[in-house]
């Protein structure tokens, strides 16, 4: 089961009423919709067609999604996937330009997922799919047009687990989503420059591949995050502090982190980038921690 803010012409069909056809379901009705499907027992994909605008069914994601199955003292499983596209676009102003990540982080009983290429964003999917927890799937406006050779088997990945995108020996760069490629530009340029750093798209937001994060660190005793999400009370924030816990007698160096301003996003070009962290940014922040 699928549920769309553009109906389908099934859907369509059910929605006559006296002539009339509606053309939208509010996001508050097809976000509990989905919760009342994975309540009888549905695996409902629930998809907001913009992140921001699913801030309309907040309260259906945390007070249901999160915590229908420890409120009902177990008798309920919610088996949903809410996903869409969000982050900054291209000049999409501030209202579609919206990271929620660090909106839902906060939900007891949601797991957050963040794909960055064509192979994990179906394994991922997949997975969410499969999972008997409510999973938001965070998925970026800018990568859609990314194309990649997936293989033609079955297969998924797992969604509690970080992908090495690059093994390395100085420092450790986590980051997730669009970031990843920001990242990987700014690696080439290190790589000249004589560095050796490592890569890890951390996939999960929550919970955090501490096992996968926790090597790295012991390796490379430096770490770099980078991410689009807001400064205050982002991802950043939560994966530092985890960091700074879990790790501190391996760090070398204080963990450093590179979010977006504290701002809406501008809808001028110039501006819209100069809010989002940028490749000569990430070059320069490691050759700070290597110092």
């Amino acid at each position: 089961m699928e549920v769309h803010t553009r109906c389908p012409k099934a859907c369509l069909r059910c929605l006559e009423t006296s002539g009339s056809l509606i053309p939208l379901l509010p996001r508050t009705q097809f976000t509990g919709m989905g919760v009342g499907a994975a309540m009888k027992g549905l695996r409902p994909v629930v998809e907001g067609m913009n992140m921001g605008f699913l801030l309309l069914a907040y309260n259906q994601i945390s007070n249901n999604c999160g915590m229908l199955h420890y409120t009902s003292g177990g008798q309920f499983k919610i088996p949903i996937v809410i996903r869409g596209p969000g982050g900054v676009g291209r000049q999409l102003g501030a209202e579609h330009s919206q990271r929620l990540e660090s909106y839902f982080q906060s939900i007891p009983g949601l797991q957050m997922v963040a794909c960055s290429t064509p192979y994990n964003a179906k394994g991922l999917l997949k997975a969410a799919i499969r999972s008997e927890n409510p999973v938001v799937v965070f998925e970026h406006v800018l990568l859609y047009n990314l194309k990649e050779k997936i293989p033609d088997e079955d297969y998924i990945c797992c969604l509690e687990e970080a992908e090495m995108v690059r093994p390395g020996s100085q420092v450790t760069i986590l980051t997730y989503s669009r970031m990843r490629y920001h990242v990987m530009q700014a690696v080439k340029t290190l790589v000249n420059k004589g560095y050796d750093p490592e890569v890890i798209d951390i996939r999960s937001l929550k919970p955090f591949d501490l096992h996968t994060i926790g090597n790295s660190v012991r390796k490379t005793h430096r770490v770099l995050i980078v991410e689009e999400c807001m400064r205050t009370g982002g991802i950043g924030a939560s994966l530092r502090s985890a960091i700074i816990d879990n790790f501190w007698d391996e760090l070398d160096a204080p963990p450093m982190c590179l979010s977006s301003q504290d701002v809406p996003t501008p809808y001028a070009a110039p501006l819209e980038d100069a809010t989002v962290v940028q490749p000569p940014q990430i070059v320069a922040a490691i050759e700070e921690i290597c110092r």
